[in-house]
């Protein structure tokens, strides 16, 4: 089974301006999530995907991979769709390009989930708090016994009707593909449920693919303001 980590990096972002290029520690945001990457040793190879000159000769000078997409796209999904007709692998994993630290463990679980050949697509889930689970920028997901995804939600799922307490999953957005799921995944029209929760995971209900959820601890660190920034420098590269 081919692997390859795929990690789209838009260059415009809304809430801190070109983040991917921030530094960290005398490399930029995106340098760091690809060297991260790189470092586990569990792919067989490992691309950034981008609409941005700067990021490619960035990514160029560490040595590394780089598809320059030629079209605009609404998402990290379908960004790396497009670079498919040059990479090759049966499993893509989309890594977010603004977590520049990655977990090992966490990503080898995450591909080991496509040892069953039923698993077409794959992704994370955590332990949620129960005071962060009105929150809507934590999506909560309900998960069967063979850990299928159930339903994704900004709302708080399940509804604890008897008030006896519910553990609470946060959904971790970080996902594994084959790759005829994910051609057909971004090939598809927007379901109703996406657009409403606007989540694109849930069009994968409508194709029918279940999405096999794997557990883990690692809180990755997302970089989406100023404050982020700081704190990934501190806790990281700043010590």
């Amino acid at each position: 089974m081919k692997t390859a980590a795929l990690i789209p990096a838009r260059l415009n972002s809304t809430r801190l301006p070109l983040k991917l290029i921030q530094d960290l520690g005398g490399k930029s945001v995106i340098q760091r999530t690809y060297l991260s990457t790189l470092e586990t040793g569990l792919f067989d190879s490992v691309w950034v995907v981008t609409d941005s000159d700067e990021i490619k000769e960035q990514i160029e000078d560490l040595g590394g991979l780089v598809f320059r997409s030629k079209k605009e796209h609404e998402s990290g999904s379908d960004r790396i769709a497009e670079a498919l007709e040059q990479v090759e692998a049966d499993v893509i994993v989309n890594v977010q390009g603004d977590e520049p630290i990655q977990d090992k463990t966490t990503l080898q679980n995450l591909i080991s989930a496509f040892e069953d050949e039923q698993v077409e697509m794959a992704s994370l889930k955590c332990q949620l708090a129960p005071q962060d689970a009105d929150n809507p920028n934590y999506v909560k997901v309900i998960t069967a016994a063979n850990q299928d995804a159930v339903y994704f939600s900004r709302a708080k799922i399940p509804y604890d009707r008897d008030g006896n307490g519910v553990q609470y999953w946060k959904h971790i957005g970080v996902y594994g593909y084959r790759r005829e799921a994910l051609i057909r995944f971004t090939q598809a029209d927007k379901s109703s449920l996406e657009d409403i929760e606007k989540l694109e995971q849930l069009r994968a209900f409508d194709l029918g693919i279940k999405i096999k959820m794997v557990e883990t601890s690692f809180q990755a660190v997302a970089i989406d303001t100023e404050a982020d920034l700081e704190k990934v420098r501190k806790l990281y590269f700043y010590k």
